[in-house]
């Protein structure tokens, strides 16, 4: 076996600093046998290089588990408490902003920036980590001054032991590595090249920047002075694009309108239902109104539609729409106790301000109208009235007024979904039955408990009338007492 004769000790090389022993092997099996023996005979400050990633070779040198992942993740948390508190401090505490009346500690609104700052610490703690870790920025290396280290990143393979390792021995880490078969061992000396930087890379340095400068001033000129000449356009395409706004016109289309209309028969996805959707039998409207049917479909072309709904305008301007679209008479959803309740609900949400809780016209607004006398002020219909009754106000018509309002009343469609539309539908009836309710109606179980209390809150409603009625006659009796003795 062959070995470096550059044994040399620091009085031997004019008191060069050694950083350690190198050994050169020619195969992965090798270096991976070296590194393995090196580890075990205790050595700790080691490294190998190789021209391809090793696997398997940190476990063979003994390196352990690097931190790295525990500083990212303890940046990672850093930045996710410095989001949330800094919003929780900026937005609800320093200065509370309301926001479409959500809460000034608003957790959902806050995740995105918390994120975001999250992902910004644990990058800045892997990059600036990984520099730490790894002792970096280091611009050289001592075992760059050998020349067969280059092969490093061609076809051979190096095991490095520094010599600040606590069981570092010349001599002893010269024979381990001769034992692991090792062709070629060098002691790694400190670079004795110049550290001096050439003068001309200054120069440079200095020309670069002087020269990059000139583009930045021609800027400032130019934004300051005028120019005749007009304004050069390096993406010619992107400043003069063919794109168009909406609501625009062109000269690309036969109909000049830049934003095209819906292809013909198109249907919104979940909208395939137009009876569910608008609460009027197309069907039965085909047979009738054929082309407010197709403009409702969207089966035909606009222009063609509008042709036909126009020729057909003067026949149907003798009734109201109202009167003459076929409603469905049925509600298209199951009428089940959850969509009643889902029904109240909404009800209660939407409509109760204006319809009072029953229904009969009564809710805050309008009673809030009435007391300061307002002129404009419209009174909400009760809904207990004979013509809104499912026999002469169907419920695809009543689904309608809900979805476009009537008169003053205006239009749920973008507040409520198509499925709780229905759903108030279902409960205004339930409203409507249970003003005319009879004992029949009631389930057999449940008739005992309602009389029950309907004999009670008659004989309190009886109890009461009886004491107004006494406290009159008392009040009455009094008055002529009075009245009396005066005179």
């Amino acid at each position: 076996m062959k070995t470096s004769t550059k044994k040399i000790t620091m009085s031997e090389t004019n008191d060069k600093k050694v950083h350690g022993i190198a050994a050169e092997y020619t195969s992965v099996d090798t270096l991976m046998d070296a590194c393995r023996r090196v580890r075990d005979a205790g050595y700790t400050k080691t490294d190998a290089f190789a021209p391809f990633a090793v696997h398997g070779i940190d476990k063979a040198l003994g390196i352990k588990p690097t931190k790295l992942p525990w500083i990212v993740l303890v940046c990672g948390l850093t930045g996710t408490a410095t989001g949330l508190l800094m919003q929780i401090w900026m937005n609800g505490i320093d200065y509370p902003y309301i926001i479409s009346g959500k809460p000034f500690i608003s957790l959902p609104a806050f995740i995105p920036v918390a994120f975001e700052l999250t992902i910004l610490f644990a990058s800045f703690g892997a990059f600036f980590g990984m520099w730490a870790l790894n002792g970096l920025p280091k611009f050289s290396n001592p075992v760059f001054t050998d020349p067969r280290f280059d092969r490093v990143t061609d076809d051979r393979f190096v095991l490095f032991i520094d010599s600040t390792d606590s069981r570092y021995d010349r001599a002893g880490v010269e024979k381990l590595l001769g034992d692991t078969g090792s062709e070629y061992i060098t002691t790694v000396l400190e670079d004795d090249s110049p550290s001096k930087v050439p003068k001309f890379i200054f120069t440079t340095w200095i020309v670069v920047m002087a020269l990059s400068i000139i583009p930045l001033l021609v800027v400032l000129k130019m934004r300051v002075t005028n120019s005749p000449l007009p304004r050069f356009h390096v993406f010619y395409d992107m400043d003069f694009s063919p794109s168009k706004d909406a609501q625009q016109s062109t000269t690309l289309f036969g109909d000049a309108r830049a934003m095209r209309p819906d292809v013909p028969g198109t249907v919104a996805r979940g909208q395939m239902d137009l009876n569910y959707q608008t609460g009027i039998d197309v069907e039965a409207l085909a047979k009738i109104d054929s082309p407010r049917a197709a403009m409702l479909v969207r089966a035909l072309d606009d222009a063609e539609a509008k042709e036909e709904a126009e020729a057909a305008a003067p026949a149907a301007a003798t009734a109201s729409v109202m009167e003459t679209t076929p409603w469905l008479t049925d509600n298209p959803r199951e009428i089940s106790m959850e969509t009643l309740q889902k029904g109240q609900e909404q009800f209660g949400i939407y409509c109760s301000v204006c319809h009072g809780m029953n229904g009969a016209g009564n809710g805050l607004v309008n009673r809030r109208a009435q007391k300061i006398l307002a002129a404009t002020w419209v009174p909400p219909s009760s809904l207990h009235q004979d013509s809104l009754y499912a026999d002469k106000y169907p419920d695809g018509k009543l689904f309608n007024t809900i979805s476009n309002g009537i008169r003053k009343m205006p239009g749920y469609a973008g507040q409520i979904t198509t499925e709780n539309r229905w759903a108030i539908v279902a409960y205004v009836r339930a409203l409507q039955k249970s003003q005319n309710a009879s004992i029949d109606l009631v389930p057999v179980a449940k008739r005992a408990a309602i009389e029950k209390r309907k004999a009670a809150v008659d004989k309190k409603l009886a109890e009461q009338a009886a004491a107004e009625k006494k406290a009159a006659e008392e009040s009455a009796a009094k008055a002529a007492a009075e009245k009396k003795s005066s005179t």
